[in-house]
């Protein structure tokens, strides 16, 4: 269960994430899923806990709950329209992460992993993005060695 620090943390980052993907055109609850997995993903890989998402295998690759929950909370309070920022968003709570971020270099090299993430994806359609996350391999700590691509993972299985 996330803090609600988490929570905070998760709900800046993916209104970040939204605003970034916003210029490469249509964004769906499928790519934001997708974009937001890679995101933590790489994040992780690097060696940074960023985003607090748990994501289990869905019939369109990968899907968190907590994600879908964020963003239906930040559409009620008004925070994004759809999948579109809204100025109150971008006028307060974009410029206060980008502040969080400034100076501080873990902080910073987040951000830089976050935007390289949405640069190479945000293009890409729905299936195409859904394919790239399917192939990603995982491993579990019990056995470091054996690598499973996401689409050989059972459904609904984190």
């Amino acid at each position: 269960m996330r803090t609600p620090s988490q929570i905070l943390v998760d709900r800046v980052l993916l209104l970040h994430i939204l605003q970034l993907a916003e210029p490469h055109g249509l964004l769906s609850d499928v790519k934001l899923q997708q974009l937001c997995f890679l995101c933590e993903l790489q994040t992780f890989a690097k060696g940074f806990k960023a985003l607090h998402f748990e994501f289990f295998r869905f019939a369109y690759g990968a899907f968190s709950k907590e994600l879908d929950n964020d963003l239906t909370s930040l559409r009620r309070k008004g925070r994004i329209e759809n999948f579109t920022v809204s100025d109150q968003a971008k006028e307060e709570a974009i410029p206060l992460l980008l502040t969080a971020i400034e100076g501080v270099e873990a902080h910073e090299q987040v951000q830089e992993i976050i935007e390289a993430v949405v640069a190479a994806y945000a293009p890409q359609d729905s299936g195409t993005i859904t394919t790239s996350v399917e192939a990603v391999q995982l491993s579990t700590p019990q056995d470091p060695e054996l690598k499973i691509p996401i689409r050989d993972i059972v459904f609904h299985t984190t």
